[in-house]
């Protein structure tokens, strides 16, 4: 009876070691799959924060060409504005608006608006 009684505490000592192995490799994995996710995590972060970094840039870009842009419509308003108060006291001087007829003087001192054509797609001609 001695026998059976190793027999049965090598077997359990087997089991033990088996499940022992097996408790260890899950560990390593757990381990190994928490790393990969911090990794995956960490290269996540990194790229949403360059992103964001990018889009800052880009908004600051166009922040710039739009003040830019807007001190260029401030200076042609201003040069319109001299150039219109120019050609209004020319006319009482000028000898050639006074021989010509009313008609053309209105004709060629009216203010045209700008053509504002709505930027669509391109149009081709073949």
């Amino acid at each position: 009876m001695p026998h059976s009684s190793d027999s049965s505490d090598s077997s359990s000592y087997s089991q033990s070691s088996s499940s022992s192995k097996q408790e260890s490799s899950d560990d390593m994995r757990k381990v190994q799959r928490r790393e990969k996710n911090r990794i995956a995590a960490q290269k996540s972060r990194q790229k949403q924060t360059q992103k964001a970094d990018t889009l800052h840039m880009e908004s600051q870009d166009l922040e710039r060409q739009n003040a830019a842009l807007r001190r260029e419509i401030k200076q042609l308003s201003d040069e319109l504005k001299h150039f219109s108060a120019m050609l209004t006291s020319h006319e009482t001087h000028c000898s050639i608006l006074h021989t010509q007829s009313p008609a053309p003087t209105e004709v060629l001192f009216t203010p045209l608006p700008f053509p504002q054509t709505h930027i669509s797609a391109p149009c081709f001609q073949h």
